[in-house]
């Protein structure tokens, strides 16, 4: 019995409910609505940001191709330029002879989903002119940090020909930070930095031969080429990606507008049935 009468009190008791207050309700809804829109405009304007790059890179990549074809310069030619950005994928044709300085290995480079180095030798063309960074190629790195590959480095004056870059600043490791051993590694190729650590001037460019390089076991080294850290169709991409989501955006807010409208419709026709 007491149990019953205990089930009959709960049952008939009144139930408060609290509710946030109007003002408090619509300022939420409000700063909802104002992220809302200020995030659709960011990935708006992300969208076209990457479409601009896209652009601007597809008119660099033709302009590297163009250079491709026309007639290699000689060395004089790439001193006058004071913008390596210019010279970058023109051809070069040029008598080098090797100096003494190591061998210059950048590490952290892949390569055909190798993790590896690229190998540099530094050349001198004239007595007077600055020395020329010749890349001789890639080679995977051992297991052993402490250990460089070994590769076999140009011995006569020769002539080289090939095609000449620059590697664009890394964010992420933007110091030379050198490390001296049997040859020189080097975290990233700062060529005014490297310039001044070998104490020797250094064309702004490396040139990337088309001769064959080896390693110790007369194995061909690698040649990437990358001019560019990121090609136009990687940027149209990243734009596509903004712009969806975007869209996925502005489908969520639609889909909550009518399920609200749905929501606050039979409140309302109750309201009008009471009234």
């Amino acid at each position: 019995m007491k149990s019953s009468k205990h089930t009959n009190t709960i049952l008939n008791s009144n139930v408060v409910v609290t509710s946030k207050p109007r003002w408090l309700e619509m300022s939420c809804q409000l700063l909802g609505y104002v992220f809302t829109l200020a995030l659709f405009i960011l990935l708006i304007k992300l969208g076209f940001w990457q479409l601009e790059r896209s652009q601007s890179k597809a008119a660099y990549e033709q302009s590297l191709q163009q250079r491709q074809f026309q007639a290699p310069l000689n060395f004089q030619e790439v001193l006058t330029q004071t913008e390596p950005i210019a010279l970058m994928g023109s051809n070069l044709s040029v008598q080098v002879t090797p100096t003494s300085q190591p061998l210059i290995y950048l590490d952290n480079q892949v390569f055909e989903g190798k993790v590896g180095y690229l190998v540099y030798q530094v050349m001198s063309i004239t007595n007077k002119s600055p020395q020329l960074l010749v890349e001789l190629g890639f080679t995977p790195a051992p297991l052993d940090r402490s250990n460089l590959p070994k590769v076999i480095p140009f011995t006569n004056k020769q002539t080289l020909s090939g095609r000449l870059y620059f590697k664009q600043s890394n964010p992420f490791s933007e110091r030379l930070l050198p490390e001296r051993t049997s040859a020189l590694r080097i975290q990233t190729l700062q060529l005014p930095e490297l310039s001044h650590y070998l104490d020797t001037p250094l064309a702004l460019v490396a040139l990337q031969p088309t001769t064959r390089s080896l390693d110790a076991n007369n194995q061909p080294l690698g040649k990437p080429w990358q001019p560019i850290p990121l090609s136009s169709q990687k940027h149209l991409g990243y734009a596509i990606q903004w712009f969806s989501m975007a869209a996925v955006l502005t489908l969520i807010v639609i889909y909550r507008w009518f399920k609200a409208r749905r929501i606050s419709s039979p409140s309302q026709q109750q309201d009008k049935e009471q009234g």
